[in-house]
Protein backbone atom coordinates (compact mmCIF):
# COMPACT_ATOMS: atom_id res chain seq x y z
CA UNK A 1 0.00 0.00 0.00
CA UNK A 2 1.38 3.38 -1.03
CA UNK A 3 0.73 4.95 2.35
CA UNK A 4 2.68 8.12 1.66
CA UNK A 5 0.76 8.84 -1.54
CA UNK A 6 -2.64 8.26 0.08
CA UNK A 7 -1.69 10.41 3.07
CA UNK A 8 -0.58 13.27 0.82
CA UNK A 9 -3.87 13.08 -1.08
CA UNK A 10 -5.83 13.16 2.19
CA UNK A 11 -3.78 16.07 3.55
CA UNK A 12 -4.39 18.07 0.37
CA UNK A 13 -8.15 17.52 0.53
CA UNK A 14 -8.20 18.15 4.29
CA UNK A 15 -6.89 21.70 3.78
CA UNK A 16 -10.51 22.54 3.05
CA UNK A 17 -11.17 21.73 6.70
CA UNK A 18 -8.48 24.16 7.87
CA UNK A 19 -10.03 26.98 5.85
CA UNK A 20 -13.47 25.98 7.10
CA UNK A 21 -12.37 26.08 10.76
CA UNK A 22 -10.51 29.40 10.55
CA UNK A 23 -13.12 31.25 8.54
CA UNK A 24 -15.92 29.97 10.78
CA UNK A 25 -14.37 31.17 14.05
CA UNK A 26 -12.34 34.27 13.16
CA UNK A 27 -15.46 36.44 12.87
CA UNK A 28 -15.92 36.22 16.65
CA UNK A 29 -12.63 38.05 17.23
CA UNK A 30 -13.26 40.58 14.48
CA UNK A 31 -16.77 41.32 15.78
CA UNK A 32 -15.95 44.29 18.10
CA UNK A 33 -14.03 46.01 15.30
CA UNK A 34 -16.15 45.59 12.18
CA UNK A 35 -19.26 46.45 14.23
CA UNK A 36 -17.72 49.82 15.08
CA UNK A 37 -16.45 50.34 11.54
CA UNK A 38 -19.85 49.73 9.92
CA UNK A 39 -21.78 51.35 12.78
CA UNK A 40 -23.83 48.24 13.62
CA UNK A 41 -26.10 49.00 16.58
CA UNK A 42 -29.38 47.15 15.99
CA UNK A 43 -29.78 43.49 17.03
CA UNK A 44 -30.90 42.63 13.48
CA UNK A 45 -27.75 44.02 11.87
CA UNK A 46 -25.48 42.33 14.42
CA UNK A 47 -27.29 39.01 13.96
CA UNK A 48 -27.07 39.26 10.16
CA UNK A 49 -23.31 39.81 10.37
CA UNK A 50 -22.80 36.76 12.59
CA UNK A 51 -25.21 34.39 10.82
CA UNK A 52 -24.74 35.35 7.17
CA UNK A 53 -22.10 32.65 6.65
CA UNK A 54 -24.55 29.99 7.88
CA UNK A 55 -26.93 30.96 5.07
CA UNK A 56 -24.18 30.33 2.57
CA UNK A 57 -23.21 27.07 4.27
CA UNK A 58 -26.71 25.66 3.79
CA UNK A 59 -26.69 26.50 0.10
CA UNK A 60 -23.14 25.20 -0.41
CA UNK A 61 -23.92 21.92 1.32
CA UNK A 62 -26.99 21.27 -0.85
CA UNK A 63 -25.34 22.35 -4.10
CA UNK A 64 -22.18 20.33 -3.46
CA UNK A 65 -24.01 17.00 -3.59
CA UNK A 66 -25.56 17.27 -7.03
CA UNK A 67 -22.65 19.25 -8.51
CA UNK A 68 -19.99 16.81 -7.28
CA UNK A 69 -21.97 13.85 -8.65
CA UNK A 70 -22.13 15.61 -12.01
CA UNK A 71 -18.72 17.28 -12.35
CA UNK A 72 -16.56 15.26 -9.97
CA UNK A 73 -15.11 15.69 -6.48
CA UNK A 74 -11.79 17.22 -7.57
CA UNK A 75 -13.29 20.06 -9.62
CA UNK A 76 -15.65 21.06 -6.83
CA UNK A 77 -12.80 21.00 -4.28
CA UNK A 78 -10.83 23.34 -6.55
CA UNK A 79 -13.90 25.57 -6.88
CA UNK A 80 -14.27 25.77 -3.10
CA UNK A 81 -10.58 26.69 -2.76
CA UNK A 82 -10.97 29.48 -5.34
CA UNK A 83 -14.08 30.71 -3.55
CA UNK A 84 -12.22 30.82 -0.22
CA UNK A 85 -9.52 33.00 -1.80
CA UNK A 86 -11.91 35.42 -3.48
CA UNK A 87 -14.33 35.78 -0.57
CA UNK A 88 -11.64 36.27 2.08
CA UNK A 89 -10.17 39.13 0.05
CA UNK A 90 -13.64 40.49 -0.72
CA UNK A 91 -14.58 40.51 2.96
CA UNK A 92 -11.28 42.15 3.89
CA UNK A 93 -11.77 44.92 1.31
CA UNK A 94 -15.50 45.52 1.91
CA UNK A 95 -16.29 49.22 2.13
CA UNK A 96 -19.99 48.89 3.06
CA UNK A 97 -21.95 46.58 5.30
CA UNK A 98 -23.90 45.24 2.31
CA UNK A 99 -20.67 44.24 0.58
CA UNK A 100 -19.50 42.63 3.82
CA UNK A 101 -22.69 40.52 4.02
CA UNK A 102 -22.50 39.43 0.39
CA UNK A 103 -18.91 38.27 0.75
CA UNK A 104 -19.65 36.49 4.05
CA UNK A 105 -22.57 34.62 2.45
CA UNK A 106 -20.37 33.58 -0.47
CA UNK A 107 -17.68 32.57 2.01
CA UNK A 108 -20.29 30.42 3.71
CA UNK A 109 -20.90 28.69 0.36
CA UNK A 110 -17.19 27.80 0.31
CA UNK A 111 -17.48 26.41 3.85
CA UNK A 112 -20.54 24.36 2.87
CA UNK A 113 -18.74 22.94 -0.16
CA UNK A 114 -15.58 22.06 1.77
CA UNK A 115 -17.42 20.56 4.75
CA UNK A 116 -19.11 18.08 2.39
CA UNK A 117 -16.47 17.41 -0.26
CA UNK A 118 -13.28 17.02 1.81
CA UNK A 119 -14.39 14.07 3.99
CA UNK A 120 -16.33 12.45 1.11
CA UNK A 121 -13.37 12.62 -1.27
CA UNK A 122 -10.95 11.24 1.33
CA UNK A 123 -13.32 8.34 2.10
CA UNK A 124 -13.61 7.44 -1.57
CA UNK A 125 -9.83 7.42 -2.09
CA UNK A 126 -8.63 5.85 1.17
CA UNK A 127 -8.20 2.06 1.60
CA UNK A 128 -10.60 0.53 4.13
CA UNK A 129 -7.98 -0.01 6.84
CA UNK A 130 -6.85 3.63 6.75
CA UNK A 131 -10.17 5.34 5.99
CA UNK A 132 -11.12 6.23 9.55
CA UNK A 133 -7.96 8.08 10.49
CA UNK A 134 -7.60 9.73 7.07
CA UNK A 135 -11.16 11.10 7.12
CA UNK A 136 -10.61 12.15 10.75
CA UNK A 137 -7.64 14.16 9.49
CA UNK A 138 -10.20 16.52 7.99
CA UNK A 139 -11.58 17.19 11.48
CA UNK A 140 -8.02 17.66 12.73
CA UNK A 141 -7.39 20.40 10.17
CA UNK A 142 -10.73 22.01 11.12
CA UNK A 143 -9.53 22.09 14.71
CA UNK A 144 -6.18 23.58 13.66
CA UNK A 145 -8.08 26.30 11.79
CA UNK A 146 -10.27 26.96 14.83
CA UNK A 147 -7.25 27.15 17.14
CA UNK A 148 -5.44 29.50 14.75
CA UNK A 149 -8.48 31.78 14.67
CA UNK A 150 -8.80 31.66 18.47
CA UNK A 151 -5.13 32.58 18.86
CA UNK A 152 -5.47 35.48 16.39
CA UNK A 153 -8.60 36.67 18.17
CA UNK A 154 -6.84 36.55 21.54
CA UNK A 155 -3.75 38.43 20.29
CA UNK A 156 -5.75 41.11 18.50
CA UNK A 157 -8.20 41.66 21.36
CA UNK A 158 -5.36 41.71 23.88
CA UNK A 159 -3.92 44.84 22.22
CA UNK A 160 -7.08 46.83 23.01
CA UNK A 161 -7.48 48.14 26.59
CA UNK A 162 -10.39 46.52 28.51
CA UNK A 163 -11.92 49.97 29.14
CA UNK A 164 -11.59 51.15 25.52
CA UNK A 165 -14.44 53.35 24.35
CA UNK A 166 -16.27 52.72 21.03
CA UNK A 167 -14.60 55.83 19.57
CA UNK A 168 -11.16 54.58 20.61
CA UNK A 169 -11.81 51.17 19.01
CA UNK A 170 -13.06 52.79 15.80
CA UNK A 171 -10.00 55.01 15.45
CA UNK A 172 -7.51 52.28 16.39
CA UNK A 173 -5.52 50.18 13.91
CA UNK A 174 -7.71 47.19 14.83
CA UNK A 175 -10.91 49.11 14.12
CA UNK A 176 -9.71 50.41 10.74
CA UNK A 177 -7.33 47.77 9.37
CA UNK A 178 -6.70 44.91 11.80
CA UNK A 179 -10.06 43.19 11.31
CA UNK A 180 -9.48 43.22 7.54
CA UNK A 181 -6.24 41.30 7.94
CA UNK A 182 -8.03 38.76 10.13
CA UNK A 183 -10.33 37.87 7.22
CA UNK A 184 -7.79 38.37 4.44
CA UNK A 185 -5.31 35.88 5.93
CA UNK A 186 -7.60 33.05 4.75
CA UNK A 187 -6.37 33.66 1.19
CA UNK A 188 -2.88 32.32 2.02
CA UNK A 189 -3.87 28.71 2.87
CA UNK A 190 -6.57 29.08 0.20
CA UNK A 191 -3.88 29.51 -2.45
CA UNK A 192 -2.04 26.43 -1.14
CA UNK A 193 -5.30 24.45 -1.16
CA UNK A 194 -6.05 25.49 -4.75
CA UNK A 195 -2.52 24.64 -5.94
CA UNK A 196 -2.66 21.18 -4.32
CA UNK A 197 -5.75 20.32 -6.38
CA UNK A 198 -3.53 20.04 -9.48
CA UNK A 199 -1.56 17.24 -7.82
CA UNK A 200 -4.36 14.96 -6.60
CA UNK A 201 -6.37 12.44 -8.67
CA UNK A 202 -10.10 12.30 -9.18
CA UNK A 203 -12.07 9.93 -6.96
CA UNK A 204 -11.86 6.42 -8.50
CA UNK A 205 -15.40 5.69 -7.35
CA UNK A 206 -16.74 8.76 -9.14
CA UNK A 207 -14.79 7.75 -12.26
CA UNK A 208 -16.40 4.30 -12.17
CA UNK A 209 -19.83 5.91 -11.85
CA UNK A 210 -19.02 7.75 -15.11
CA UNK A 211 -17.96 4.54 -16.85
CA UNK A 212 -14.25 5.52 -16.79
CA UNK A 213 -13.07 2.22 -15.36
CA UNK A 214 -9.54 2.28 -16.82
CA UNK A 215 -8.86 5.72 -15.32
CA UNK A 216 -10.09 4.43 -11.97
CA UNK A 217 -7.85 1.36 -12.27
CA UNK A 218 -4.74 3.53 -12.78
CA UNK A 219 -5.44 5.52 -9.63
CA UNK A 220 -6.21 2.42 -7.54
CA UNK A 221 -3.03 0.75 -8.85
CA UNK A 222 -0.94 3.68 -7.69
CA UNK A 223 -2.62 3.51 -4.28
CA UNK A 224 -2.23 -0.22 -3.65
CA UNK A 225 -0.86 -2.11 -6.63
CA UNK A 226 -2.47 -4.18 -9.39
CA UNK A 227 -4.05 -6.85 -7.18
CA UNK A 228 -5.58 -4.21 -4.93
CA UNK A 229 -6.87 -2.29 -7.96
CA UNK A 230 -8.50 -5.41 -9.46
CA UNK A 231 -10.22 -6.34 -6.20
CA UNK A 232 -11.43 -2.80 -5.51
CA UNK A 233 -12.59 -2.23 -9.07
CA UNK A 234 -14.60 -5.44 -9.04
CA UNK A 235 -16.42 -4.39 -5.87
CA UNK A 236 -16.97 -0.82 -7.05
CA UNK A 237 -18.39 -1.89 -10.42
CA UNK A 238 -20.88 -4.12 -8.65
CA UNK A 239 -22.42 -1.12 -6.86
CA UNK A 240 -22.35 1.65 -9.46
CA UNK A 241 -23.65 2.17 -12.95
CA UNK A 242 -22.90 4.71 -15.65
CA UNK A 243 -26.35 6.25 -15.05
CA UNK A 244 -26.26 9.08 -12.56
CA UNK A 245 -28.22 8.80 -9.34
CA UNK A 246 -31.27 11.02 -9.01
CA UNK A 247 -33.03 12.74 -6.14
CA UNK A 248 -35.70 10.06 -6.38
CA UNK A 249 -33.08 7.44 -5.50
CA UNK A 250 -32.68 9.12 -2.08
CA UNK A 251 -36.21 8.08 -1.15
CA UNK A 252 -35.97 4.49 -2.41
CA UNK A 253 -36.74 1.76 0.20
CA UNK A 254 -33.10 0.64 0.28
CA UNK A 255 -31.67 4.13 0.82
CA UNK A 256 -34.30 5.86 2.94
CA UNK A 257 -33.40 4.22 6.31
CA UNK A 258 -29.69 4.91 5.77
CA UNK A 259 -30.38 8.53 4.81
CA UNK A 260 -32.57 9.07 7.89
CA UNK A 261 -29.84 7.62 10.11
CA UNK A 262 -27.29 9.93 8.48
CA UNK A 263 -29.51 12.96 9.07
CA UNK A 264 -29.97 11.95 12.71
CA UNK A 265 -26.21 11.57 13.25
CA UNK A 266 -25.48 14.92 11.58
CA UNK A 267 -28.03 16.80 13.69
CA UNK A 268 -26.95 14.96 16.85
CA UNK A 269 -23.37 16.18 16.41
CA UNK A 270 -24.64 19.76 16.56
CA UNK A 271 -27.39 19.32 19.13
CA UNK A 272 -24.91 17.65 21.45
CA UNK A 273 -24.32 21.27 22.44
CA UNK A 274 -20.56 21.58 22.04
CA UNK A 275 -20.77 24.51 19.62
CA UNK A 276 -22.46 26.51 22.37
CA UNK A 277 -19.17 26.23 24.25
CA UNK A 278 -17.30 27.62 21.22
CA UNK A 279 -19.81 30.17 19.92
CA UNK A 280 -20.95 31.48 23.30
CA UNK A 281 -17.76 30.87 25.27
CA UNK A 282 -17.78 34.38 26.71
CA UNK A 283 -21.28 33.92 28.15
CA UNK A 284 -20.50 30.39 29.42
CA UNK A 285 -17.34 31.46 31.25
CA UNK A 286 -18.77 34.81 32.39
CA UNK A 287 -21.59 32.88 34.03
CA UNK A 288 -18.91 30.96 35.92
CA UNK A 289 -17.36 34.17 37.26
CA UNK A 290 -14.43 34.68 34.87
CA UNK A 291 -13.25 38.13 33.76
CA UNK A 292 -12.64 39.13 30.12
CA UNK A 293 -8.89 38.44 29.96
CA UNK A 294 -9.33 35.06 31.66
CA UNK A 295 -12.21 34.19 29.32
CA UNK A 296 -10.05 34.77 26.23
CA UNK A 297 -7.29 32.61 27.70
CA UNK A 298 -9.80 29.87 28.59
CA UNK A 299 -11.04 29.86 24.98
CA UNK A 300 -7.50 29.23 23.73
CA UNK A 301 -7.07 26.48 26.36
CA UNK A 302 -10.19 24.70 25.14
CA UNK A 303 -8.89 25.07 21.57
CA UNK A 304 -5.62 23.34 22.49
CA UNK A 305 -7.55 20.53 24.21
CA UNK A 306 -9.74 20.22 21.14
CA UNK A 307 -6.69 19.77 18.90
CA UNK A 308 -4.85 17.30 21.16
CA UNK A 309 -7.90 15.09 21.65
CA UNK A 310 -8.65 15.06 17.93
CA UNK A 311 -5.22 13.44 17.51
CA UNK A 312 -6.42 10.74 19.92
CA UNK A 313 -9.38 10.12 17.59
CA UNK A 314 -7.00 9.80 14.62
CA UNK A 315 -5.17 7.01 16.43
CA UNK A 316 -8.19 5.14 17.77
CA UNK A 317 -10.94 5.35 15.12
CA UNK A 318 -9.54 2.48 13.01
CA UNK A 319 -8.60 0.43 16.11
CA UNK A 320 -11.58 0.82 18.41
CA UNK A 321 -14.16 1.42 15.69
CA UNK A 322 -16.83 3.99 14.91
CA UNK A 323 -19.70 2.56 16.94
CA UNK A 324 -17.91 2.34 20.34
CA UNK A 325 -16.57 5.88 19.97
CA UNK A 326 -19.96 7.33 19.03
CA UNK A 327 -21.61 5.58 21.98
CA UNK A 328 -18.85 6.68 24.37
CA UNK A 329 -19.17 10.27 23.14
CA UNK A 330 -22.92 10.56 23.62
CA UNK A 331 -22.82 8.86 27.02
CA UNK A 332 -19.85 10.92 28.19
CA UNK A 333 -21.36 14.25 27.15
CA UNK A 334 -24.68 13.35 28.75
CA UNK A 335 -22.91 12.82 32.11
CA UNK A 336 -20.65 15.89 31.81
CA UNK A 337 -23.57 18.19 30.99
CA UNK A 338 -25.49 16.73 33.92
CA UNK A 339 -22.73 17.82 36.31
CA UNK A 340 -22.15 21.12 34.47
CA UNK A 341 -25.81 22.01 34.87
CA UNK A 342 -25.62 21.04 38.54
CA UNK A 343 -22.59 23.35 38.97
CA UNK A 344 -24.53 26.31 37.60
CA UNK A 345 -27.57 25.44 39.71
CA UNK A 346 -25.70 25.33 43.04
CA UNK A 347 -23.50 28.34 42.19
CA UNK A 348 -20.13 26.69 41.65
CA UNK A 349 -17.73 29.04 39.82
CA UNK A 350 -14.13 29.16 38.63
CA UNK A 351 -11.92 26.15 37.98
CA UNK A 352 -14.55 23.36 38.42
CA UNK A 353 -16.62 24.83 35.58
CA UNK A 354 -13.53 25.26 33.40
CA UNK A 355 -12.63 21.61 34.10
CA UNK A 356 -16.10 20.36 33.11
CA UNK A 357 -16.07 22.46 29.93
CA UNK A 358 -12.61 21.12 29.09
CA UNK A 359 -13.84 17.54 29.65
CA UNK A 360 -16.81 18.17 27.36
CA UNK A 361 -14.52 19.52 24.61
CA UNK A 362 -12.14 16.57 25.07
CA UNK A 363 -14.98 14.05 24.94
CA UNK A 364 -16.43 15.59 21.78
CA UNK A 365 -13.02 15.87 20.08
CA UNK A 366 -12.24 12.19 20.72
CA UNK A 367 -15.60 10.95 19.50
CA UNK A 368 -18.54 12.80 17.95
CA UNK A 369 -16.43 15.56 16.37
CA UNK A 370 -14.32 13.52 13.94
CA UNK A 371 -16.21 10.21 13.91
CA UNK A 372 -19.45 11.81 12.67
CA UNK A 373 -17.65 12.87 9.50
CA UNK A 374 -16.19 9.38 9.10
CA UNK A 375 -19.59 7.71 9.42
CA UNK A 376 -21.32 10.17 7.08
CA UNK A 377 -18.63 9.82 4.43
CA UNK A 378 -18.82 6.02 4.28
CA UNK A 379 -22.44 5.03 4.95
CA UNK A 380 -24.12 6.13 1.70
CA UNK A 381 -24.23 4.14 -1.59
CA UNK A 382 -21.57 4.92 -4.20
CA UNK A 383 -24.02 5.91 -6.92
CA UNK A 384 -25.65 8.70 -4.90
CA UNK A 385 -23.02 9.42 -2.25
CA UNK A 386 -22.61 13.04 -3.30
CA UNK A 387 -26.33 13.86 -3.14
CA UNK A 388 -26.89 11.88 0.08
CA UNK A 389 -23.85 13.43 1.74
CA UNK A 390 -25.15 16.84 0.67
CA UNK A 391 -28.43 16.17 2.46
CA UNK A 392 -26.59 15.00 5.57
CA UNK A 393 -24.28 18.04 5.67
CA UNK A 394 -27.25 20.35 5.03
CA UNK A 395 -28.94 18.76 8.06
CA UNK A 396 -25.75 19.31 10.07
CA UNK A 397 -25.61 23.01 9.22
CA UNK A 398 -29.34 23.42 9.81
CA UNK A 399 -28.82 21.81 13.22
CA UNK A 400 -25.93 24.21 13.85
CA UNK A 401 -28.15 27.18 13.00
CA UNK A 402 -30.96 25.99 15.31
CA UNK A 403 -28.51 25.34 18.16
CA UNK A 404 -26.82 28.73 17.80
CA UNK A 405 -30.07 30.63 17.36
CA UNK A 406 -31.92 29.02 20.28
CA UNK A 407 -29.20 29.15 22.95
CA UNK A 408 -29.84 32.77 24.05
CA UNK A 409 -33.56 32.03 24.40
CA UNK A 410 -32.98 28.73 26.23
CA UNK A 411 -30.44 30.37 28.52
CA UNK A 412 -32.94 33.13 29.34
CA UNK A 413 -35.89 30.81 29.95
CA UNK A 414 -34.19 27.75 31.47
CA UNK A 415 -31.02 29.29 32.84
CA UNK A 416 -27.56 27.84 32.22
CA UNK A 417 -28.35 24.79 34.36
CA UNK A 418 -31.58 23.92 32.54
CA UNK A 419 -29.99 24.49 29.12
CA UNK A 420 -27.13 22.08 29.77
CA UNK A 421 -29.53 19.54 31.26
CA UNK A 422 -31.50 19.75 28.01
CA UNK A 423 -28.33 19.03 26.02
CA UNK A 424 -27.67 16.13 28.38
CA UNK A 425 -31.10 14.68 27.53
CA UNK A 426 -30.38 15.08 23.79
CA UNK A 427 -27.10 13.17 24.17
CA UNK A 428 -28.80 10.42 26.19
CA UNK A 429 -31.41 10.06 23.46
CA UNK A 430 -28.66 9.93 20.86
CA UNK A 431 -26.95 7.14 22.79
CA UNK A 432 -30.15 5.06 22.79
CA UNK A 433 -30.78 5.52 19.05
CA UNK A 434 -27.16 4.86 18.02
CA UNK A 435 -26.98 1.75 20.20
CA UNK A 436 -30.00 0.39 18.36
CA UNK A 437 -29.30 1.55 14.80
CA UNK A 438 -25.62 2.31 14.16
CA UNK A 439 -23.60 -0.50 12.54
CA UNK A 440 -19.86 -0.96 12.87
CA UNK A 441 -18.02 -0.11 9.64
CA UNK A 442 -14.40 -0.40 10.76
CA UNK A 443 -12.18 -2.11 8.21
CA UNK A 444 -14.94 -2.66 5.63
CA UNK A 445 -14.88 -1.42 2.06
CA UNK A 446 -17.44 1.20 1.07
CA UNK A 447 -19.09 -1.39 -1.15
CA UNK A 448 -19.35 -3.92 1.69
CA UNK A 449 -20.93 -1.26 3.90
CA UNK A 450 -23.40 -0.44 1.15
CA UNK A 451 -24.44 -4.10 0.77
CA UNK A 452 -24.84 -4.58 4.50
CA UNK A 453 -26.88 -1.44 5.07
CA UNK A 454 -29.15 -1.85 2.06
CA UNK A 455 -29.65 -5.59 2.44
CA UNK A 456 -30.66 -5.77 6.12
CA UNK A 457 -32.03 -3.52 8.85
CA UNK A 458 -29.16 -1.46 10.33
CA UNK A 459 -29.19 -3.27 13.66
CA UNK A 460 -28.79 -6.64 11.94
CA UNK A 461 -26.00 -5.29 9.77
CA UNK A 462 -24.31 -4.09 12.93
CA UNK A 463 -24.03 -7.56 14.39
CA UNK A 464 -22.83 -9.03 11.11
CA UNK A 465 -20.24 -6.38 10.37
CA UNK A 466 -18.95 -6.42 13.92
CA UNK A 467 -18.44 -10.17 13.73
CA UNK A 468 -16.56 -9.86 10.43
CA UNK A 469 -14.39 -7.06 11.78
Amino acid sequence: MNTRYVTLIACSAAMGGLLFGYDWVVIGGAKPFYERYFGLTTPAAIAWAMSSAVMGCLFGAVASGALSDRFGRKRLLAASAALFIVTSLGTALASTFTEFLVWRILGGVAIGLASNLSPMYIAEVAPAGMRGRLVSMNQFTIVIGILAAQAVNWLVADSVPPDATPDFILSSWNGQTGWRWMFGLTAVPGLAFFASMFAIPESPRWLCAQGRHEDARKILSRIGGSAFADAELSEIRATVSSARGTVKDLTSPAVRPVLMLGIFIAVLQQWSGINVVFNYAQEVFAGAGYQVSDILLNIVITGVINMVCTVVALVTVDRIGRRPLMLAGTAGLALIYLFLGLSYRIGVTGFPVLLLVALAVACFACTLGPVTWVVLSEMFPNRIRGAAMGVGVFALWAGCFVLTFTYPYLNRELGAAGTFWLYSAVCATGFAVLRLKLPETKGLSLERIERDLSGRPPQVASAATTARS
